[in-house]
């Protein structure tokens, strides 16, 4: 496809996702967001196995042709790192943005591997996956001098199956939703990653296009999982038009005490500033 096209037909129809069109949206904000604000209260403690199921290249260019084409970025990082009022449940995400940029204009975009890399102790380590060879290759230069870190060309759900660690763990599950089965095999690698390590943490990041797609989403996740999980919603319009991407959503199983404040503060701004008569809630299933 010559460019980003949000969904196609249907209600669990894949997604044509080519992030170097997206990154630095509203829904990496979320997602990365989150992310930090977690890995801050998990690596505050013994030491954590970090696993990426779909790490994607690391970093992003936002002078490139993709992102250029979108506007996502412009609409997203851009408006945020230029915003006085957001909460500061977004400082982490803002820092290591203007780090990577050096104080300057927003020309680069931090993909979850790099902010992972970065926010891991030496105590720590992370396994980030990538299936698409291209986008390993650039995954493996973005994290070549980081240390305790590896990148595999590999099927993410698979190695989140079979290789969750005892101990302490985070799981994060973040497909590009290009194959119709990705809504199945969450929950299949979330149910596999749950009886290898009772103890471990899921982050999971999906699309909001349809209340019937993510409501059957959730029934699945609870029936087949079981574990309370805290779902975070941002709308950035009415959900009204399934051929749109028109939020995302967050599902979040062993939140550390208190990560709902936070997480809220993020959908709502991210929703109420950056969408069209968005909505941002929080609640536990």
């Amino acid at each position: 496809m010559e460019g980003p096209v949000p969904l196609s037909d249907g209600a669990h129809k894949p997604l044509n996702y080519r992030h170097a069109f997206h990154a630095g949206n509203f829904a990496d904000l979320v997602k990365h967001a989150a992310l930090l604000q977690l890995l801050g209260r998990l690596t505050d403690g013994g030491p954590l196995s970090v696993i990426d199921t779909h790490a994607g290249r690391g970093l992003y260019d936002l002078q490139g042709q993709e992102a250029k084409k979108s506007g996502e970025a412009e609409a997203g990082v851009v408006r945020l790192l230029a915003a006085k009022d957001a909460p500061a449940a977004f400082a982490p995400l803002t820092e290591a943005v203007a780090k990577l940029n050096g104080g300057g204009a927003v020309r680069r975009y931090p993909g979850s591997p790099w902010l992972i890399a970065g926010a891991i102790r030496p105590r720590d380590s992370y396994l980030a996956c990538e299936l698409r060879s291209e986008e390993h290759a650039a995954l493996r230069q973005a994290l070549k001098d980081r240390a305790n870190v590896r990148a595999e060309c590999a099927d993410g759900y698979e190695v989140a199956a079979r290789q969750t660690p005892a101990g302490r763990a985070l799981v994060l599950i973040d497909p590009p939703f290009e194959r119709a089965d990705d809504y199945a095999r969450i929950v299949e690698t979330a149910l596999a990653v749950r009886r290898r390590n009772p103890a471990a943490a899921l982050l999971i990041w999906l699309p909001l296009k349809d209340l019937a797609t993510f409501d059957g989403f959730l029934g699945d996740f609870e029936d087949a999982v079981g574990a309370p999980a805290l779902v975070a919603e941002t709308r950035m319009r009415p959900l009204s038009d399934p051929m749109k991407m028109n939020g995302c959503a967050l599902v979040l199983v062993g939140a550390p005490d208190g990560f709902a404040e936070p997480l809220e503060a993020v959908c709502r701004w991210t929703a109420e500033t950056l969408g069209e008569a968005g909505e941002g809630r929080v609640y536990s299933v």
